[in-house]
C-alpha cells in the first residue's frame, strides 16, 4: 500500500482557526502520558503546572509579565513570517537590545535625567534593528539564508553578553557574580504596585499589538508582505520587490526584540546578567504560529506560552521535576502545530497497487 502527499485545492479556514486549540489539547494529552510515565498523578501534576501558578494575584501578574515580551517579539516576527522571511535570531536581537539599553542606563552622565528611559528605549530598538540589518543585507544582496545567519548571530550576541558581564561591565561590588551594577531609578519602569513585579512596560506590548494589526490588516505595505508570502510569483509580477519584504520583515522583528530586551533590563531585572532571557526569542516563534500570525491571536499564544514558563517553574519547585519540562512542552506544542498545518494544506492520497 502506497500513499502520495498532495496539496489540498482549498485549505479549510475553520481548521486553521481550530488548529492551535487542537494542538494545545493534544499537548495536554501527551503531557498527561509523560507525567504518568514518570510516576506522577497526571491530574495533580497538570493542575500544578497549569492552574496553581495563576491562582493568585501574584501569579496573574507574573503571567502578564512573562507574556509581555513574548507577545511583543512575536508581533515583530510575524510580520516577516507572513512574507516567508524567517527570522530565527530574535533571542540575539533581544540580547543586543538589552546590552545597548543597559549601557545607556549605566553610563549616561545624568542618572536622574527624565530622558534616560526614552534614550534606553531608543538604544534598545536601534540595537535590535542593527543586529537584524546584518542578515537583511546579506539576504537582499547576496541571497544568503537568513535562518542560518540570524541563528549564528544569536550565539555571537550571547558571547558578547557573557564577555561584558564577566569583564568590563561586571559590578565591582557584586561579589564576583557575572552581572552589572543595578540601574538607577530613572532607568526603570514604574511598577503598578510594589508588591508585584509587573510594570508599565506592558503598555509597550499593547501598543505593539495594535500597530501590528494596523500594519498587517489595514496598510498597503502589510498587504504586499502577505502577497509576497502567499504568492511570490504573483507579487513579483505585480512589481513587489522581494528585497523590500526582506528588509521590512527582519527589521520589524529586530526592533521588537530589541525593545523587549530593553524592557527586561528596565523592568523586572534592573541589571544585565547572562540570564537576561529564559528563551523568549525562541519561544516567541511558537507564539507567532499559535496566533496564526494574527495580532490578536498572538496575544492568546503569548499567554499560553507564559503559562508554560510559569508551570515549569512551579513543578520544579513544588514537585522536584526538571525545569526542562518547559522546553519539552514547547517542543510538543510546536510539533502538533506543524503537524496540524501540514494536514490543513496537504493530504495523503492512497495510490492503487496497479498504478
Amino acid at each position: 500500500m502506497r500513499y502520495r502527499i498532495e496539496q489540498r485545492p482549498e485549505p479549510s479556514a475553520e481548521m486553521r482557526i481550530a488548529a492551535p486549540v487542537i494542538a494545545t489539547a493534544l499537548t495536554l494529552f501527551v503531557g498527561s502520558l509523560l507525567f504518568a510515565g514518570l510516576g506522577y498523578d497526571p491530574a495533580t501534576t497538570l493542575q500544578a503546572f497549569f492552574i496553581t501558578p495563576i491562582n493568585s494575584l501574584n501569579g496573574l501578574s507574573e503571567l502578564l509579565l512573562k507574556a509581555s515580551p513574548l507577545i511583543l517579539i512575536a508581533c515583530g516576527l510575524a510580520i516577516g513570517f507572513r512574507a516567508n522571511v524567517w527570522n530565527i535570531g530574535a533571542e540575539g536581537q533581544l540580547i543586543v537590545g538589552a546590552i545597548a539599553a543597559c549601557g545607556v542606563g549605566l553610563f549616561y552622565p545624568n542618572p536622574e535625567s527624565p530622558l534616560l528611559l526614552p534614550l534606553m528605549f531608543l538604544a534598545g530598538a536601534c540595537a535590535g534593528m542593527a543586529w537584524a540589518a546584518i542578515p537583511a543585507f546579506l539576504r537582499a544582496r547576496m541571497n544568503t539564508n537568513e535562518i542560518l545567519v540570524t541563528l549564528m548571530l544569536t550565539y555571537i550576541a550571547t558571547l558578547l553578553l557573557s564577555w561584558l558581564v564577566h569583564g568590563p561591565w561586571r559590578d565591582p561590588a557584586g561579589f564576583n557574580y557575572p552581572q552589572t551594577a543595578l540601574l538607577p531609578v530613572a532607568a526603570m519602569f514604574e511598577p503598578f504596585d510594589y508588591a508585584y513585579r509587573i510594570n508599565s512596560s506592558v503598555f509597550i506590548t499593547v501598543v505593539a499589538v495594535v500597530l501590528m494589526w494596523l500594519f498587517t490588516d489595514r496598510s498597503f505595505l502589510g498587504y504586499k508582505m502577505k502577497v509576497s508570502g502567499a504568492a511570490p510569483l504573483a507579487a513579483r509580477y505585480a512589481g513587489f520587490r522581494e528585497s523590500s519584504a526582506v528588509w521590512t520583515g527582519l527589521l520589524a522583528g529586530g526592533v521588537a526584540a530589541g525593545i523587549a530586551g530593553m524592557a527586561e533590563v528596565s523592568g523586572p531585572l534592573g541589571q544585565l546578567s547572562p540570564q537576561i532571557s529564559p528563551g523568549y526569542g525562541f519561544a516567541a516563534i511558537i507564539v507567532a504560529f499559535i496566533g496564526r500570525l494574527n495580532a490578536f491571536g498572538i496575544v492568546f499564544g503569548g499567554l499560553l506560552m507564559s503559562l508554560l514558563f510559569l508551570g515549569g517553574e512551579a513543578v520544579q519547585m513544588n514537585l522536584g521535576l526538571s525545569s526542562a519540562l518547559t522546553r519539552i512542552f514547547q517542543g510538543i506544542l510546536l510539533f502538533f502545530l506543524l503537524a496540524a498545518d501540514f494536514f490543513i494544506f496537504y493530504r495523503l492520497r492512497r495510490i492503487p497497487e496497479h498504478a
